[in-house]
């Protein structure tokens, strides 16, 4: 509403936006975001959904209809938001503790220690991209700031980063620009965090962790990596927690997971940059929010088809709420991740299944009665009213129900000799629609040993 009301008062006519009491803050932050520090609200007391009919009205009668009459009949005051450092200026000078101090009281650090981002540590992440430091990327919502290679640079030291971790944050930063990830819908109410995946070479000469423990911060460049993607959400899109981030509960910054591609070479699967589109030994990552997960600490059987129901029964549990995403309040896409474990992949490929063997059977048996389906509907989304048949026979809706797979990924840097050459391809967003759902499979380090 408020973007809205930002073009509607540049072209001259007021406005008023209805905001609640909890999304005050974000809407102050979102109208600094967008230019214009002053945009009119009219504060609607409480939340909409905990009151009754007559205490709505009563509120919005004695408190909100007030404001609004004033908002459409005032001039709008001329903005005077403070201006920002500039990209190279000094903010603060001290020692390590009260840097650290100065950062969290700016909400410039995510409540960790940071390193402090001094020019010659900059200028040492700079030497491993051939990339000008003032080179733009894009313009991150929703603060709509400039994402360049100098903020990366900052942020990446801020984090804990090595400087020649260079070419994968520029390559993150990049598919966190394009607009087909979205990343203005990272501060929403499910809280949400994105989950990065790398593939090829890289892994190894930087020494991800990619067996034991993947997804277990203590490793430096999943770890650090992973952090950096929080701190340029915060630092420069601007999702700060209560203002632009109105995630319920949230969810804490990912590792890094890495891909175990020594045993999908061993069982003859192809790792997930192949299945973005990059050819096998190429240098990619690629991200994907989610707003959970779950852990099946176990599997019986020694076949495939003993084994696989427990993944069906995981995909099926773990996947409710989550399809409003796609056919309610927004158009993004449900494509479900699991990470296994190379017990269960190598056991699985010993019976000589594929990995497009196992996500067909996966499409096969994951499957929800279709009454369930319209009752998570009904019971989740803002429509209220679903009837299946009806919507198949309108033609709003195929027989078998299409699922649009829109992912972000990015081919890195290449390395030599330390420094970076960045490849001719830009950044490559693989969109397609397929009549079946088929979740991405990763092969994770092995956990349990079984004699």
């Amino acid at each position: 509403m408020l973007r809205a009301s930002a073009v509607c008062e540049e072209a001259g006519y007021p406005t008023s936006s209805l905001t609640c009491e909890g999304f005050l803050r974000q809407a102050v932050a979102i109208s600094v975001g967008l230019g214009m520090p002053n945009i009119p609200v009219a504060l609607v007391p409480g939340h909409v959904g905990t009151q009754s009919k007559d205490e709505l009205r009563r509120n919005i009668l004695e408190v909100t209809a007030e404001r609004v009459i004033e908002n459409l009949t005032r001039t709008l005051a001329a903005g005077s938001g403070n201006a920002e450092p500039g990209a190279r200026d000094i903010i603060f000078k001290g020692g390590f503790k009260a840097v650290n101090r100065h950062f969290y009281e700016k909400e410039l650090s995510d409540g960790l220690p940071v390193v402090p981002p001094t020019q010659e540590d900059v200028e040492a992440f700079l030497r491993f991209t051939d990339r000008d430091s003032n080179e733009v990327l894009g313009t991150i919502l929703p603060d709509q700031r400039a994402a360049t290679i100098w903020s990366i640079a900052v942020n990446g030291v801020m984090a804990g980063c090595r400087p020649e971790y260079m070419p994968i944050l520029v390559a993150l930063v990049e598919a966190m620009a394009d607009p087909a990830y979205g990343v203005e819908h990272s501060g929403n109410t499910p809280g949400s965090d994105t989950l990065i995946i790398l593939n090829g070479p890289i892994i190894g000469q930087l020494g991800f962790n990619y067996t034991q423990g993947a997804l277990r911060d203590g490793f430096m460049p999943n770890t650090s990596i992973g952090r950096f993607w929080r701190l340029y959400l915060r630092n420069v899109a601007g999702f700060l927690p209560r203002k632009n981030d109105k995630a319920t509960f949230g969810n804490t910054w990912r590792v890094v997971l890495a891909e175990n591609e020594d045993v999908l070479k061993k069982i003859g699967w192809e790792p997930n940059s192949v299945e973005m589109g990059f050819s096998a030994g190429e240098n990619t990552v690629t991200i994907g929010r989610y707003t959970g997960g779950g852990s099946f600490s176990s599997v019986s059987g020694s076949t495939p088809e003993q084994m696989l129901p427990y993944l069906v029964d995981s995909v099926l549990k773990y996947h409710t709420w989550q399809l409003l995403f796609t056919v309610s309040v927004g158009s993004g896409s449900l494509r479900p991740l699991l990470v296994i474990t190379p017990l269960i992949a190598e056991t699985i490929a010993k019976a000589g299944w594929s990995k497009a063997d196992v996500k067909r059977y996966l499409y096969e048996h994951a499957r929800l009665p279709a009454w369930e389906f319209e009752r998570y509907l009904r019971d989740w989304t803002i429509r209220g009213v679903w009837n299946l048949e009806e919507e198949v026979r309108l033609g709003r809706m195929p027989k078998i129900a299409q699922q649009c797979v829109c992912v972000c990924a990015q081919r890195l840097s290449r390395l030599s000799g330390g420094q970076a050459h960045r490849t001719a391809a830009g950044l490559a967003t693989e969109t397609g629609r397929s009549r079946v759902l088929t979740p991405r499979l990763l092969l994770a380090p092995e956990v349990i040993e079984q004699p």
